[in-house]
């Protein structure tokens, strides 16, 4: 089986949907598949490529993956964190994208058996669409989050910040018409969202809730491919260790997503209170300067570090005795599992659980920590204030760690990821190439 996968964010990069089809591609390769990759030089988190990716990368370039995989490189737009550079960098790769694979498959015998679009980044769904629809071939769109759900369930206050309406306010009408085009534009990108889901010949979601959503909007064909952690790269968390504070673990994006201000201020809330706490957290993000900034304001046990090599987190989760995982209250993330919480289940550490729905099952099924919903201030201050007099709840016997052998590793993902393709394929009718 020939397959293109077009994706925004690859390896050599480091993050939840490199690492989701690094995992991937070495399966699916080793199963004797032809994976060809078409993504932009590496330039993420920072948003332009380092010294070294620019020399190893180029626009145009095909490479040779670790995994044997093909590579073809597009072009990129340097961007900053914002909504609006990062959409105009997604637009210039898959227009590139677009232009370079319909040059690479010229000849109807060289073209792919399927196509997998993921998203983010959306423009990704319809260079996808274009291509199947142009050459006859079947598309799997692969929503790694709730798009397009997310992009009209954002917070107000994100919404203004991302189209820079916070800047115009005061300037009267100006910061009126800038807020009204930003809530059209959400809506219209809902509906081509939800248009190109429709349109593929498959779709697959990260988590069983959503992939329901989806089938109640009239697609059918929807699949199951969790997130999941690779057991073997990954060693259980030492013992636990004797000291007097509870050390706190939050490992991985601080943006506006995870609502992390809540966990700053609990921790300050509890300090006053004389309990022993040490919160670290760790990675990178827009929120991460306010996040140093409020706790320094409220002088909060808490420690702001950037992101570290994965080759080092076994240190970290070594000398937590829970680790965090957090999401805002809004109800999209009802349907949304963070990728990052198999590796914590993987640890076999307990966890704190700031999230709900379909996540907050995973860590009750697994019996790995506790959970307490979003934005509940008062409910983290309780678990956390019995966690620090009883060490005895962060015992979880490894729980964690069997529910991800059972149900998130991925041998499992890939074959299961594969079937779908296979089956794709041959109850495919396509129309006859161009």
């Amino acid at each position: 089986m020939r397959i293109l996968l077009i994706t925004h964010y690859y390896a050599p990069e480091y993050g939840a949907p490199q690492r989701r089809w690094a995992a991937l591609a070495r399966r699916i390769v080793a199963a004797g598949h032809q994976l060809t990759v078409v993504t932009p030089v590496p330039h993420y988190p920072e948003g332009w490529p380092s010294a070294a990716a620019a020399r190893a990368h180029r626009p145009g370039r095909v490479e040779h993956g670790s995994a044997g995989e093909t590579i073809l490189r597009t072009w990129y737009l340097p961007h900053r964190a914002d909504i609006i550079t990062r959409t105009a960098d997604h637009l210039v790769a898959a227009f590139d994208a677009a232009r370079r694979v319909a040059s690479r498959f010229r000849r109807p015998g060289d073209r792919p058996d399927v196509i997998i679009a993921t998203a983010p980044a959306i423009p990704s769904l319809l260079v996808g669409r274009l291509l199947a629809a142009r050459w006859g071939v079947p598309l799997v769109a692969e929503m790694r989050d709730a798009w397009p759900d997310l992009v009209t369930h954002i917070g107000p206050a994100v919404a203004e910040a991302a189209t820079g309406a916070v800047a115009h306010r005061r300037a009267g009408p100006l910061g009126a018409l800038l807020a009204v085009g930003a809530r059209l534009a959400k809506r219209r990108v809902h509906r081509a969202v939800s248009t190109w889901q429709q349109g593929a010949d498959h779709v697959v979601t990260t988590t069983a809730q959503f992939a329901r959503v989806l089938r109640e909007r009239g697609i059918a064909e929807v699949d199951v491919v969790r997130n999941g952690t690779d057991l073997t790269r990954l060693a259980p968390a030492a013992p636990l260790g004797e000291h007097a504070e509870l050390r706190v673990l939050y490992l991985g994006n601080m943006g506006r997503s995870q609502g992390l201000e809540l966990v700053v201020a609990t921790a300050a809330r509890l300090a006053r209170e004389g309990v022993a706490l040490d919160v670290r957290m760790i990675g990178h993000g827009v929120a991460a300067d306010d996040l140093a900034a409020l706790a320094e304001r409220l002088d909060a046990p808490v420690t702001i570090g950037s992101r570290i090599p994965h080759p080092r987190v076994g240190e970290q989760y070594d000398w937590a005795d829970t680790v965090l995982v957090s999401l805002r209250d809004w109800k999209p993330f009802d349907w949304t599992i963070p990728s990052k919480l198999y590796e914590l289940l993987a640890t076999g550490r307990h966890v704190s659980a700031v999230v709900a729905g379909e996540a907050a099952d995973v860590v009750r099924a697994a019996g790995a920590g506790d959970v307490v919903p979003p934005g509940d201030g008062e409910a983290l201050a309780q678990l956390w204030r019995r966690l620090a007099a009883d060490r005895s709840g962060l015992v979880t016997g490894g729980a964690g760690r069997d529910w991800v052998a059972e149900h998130a590793d991925d041998d499992l993902l890939a074959a299961a990821y594969l079937e779908l393709l296979e089956r794709t394929v041959a109850s495919s009718t396509p129309a006859s190439p161009s």
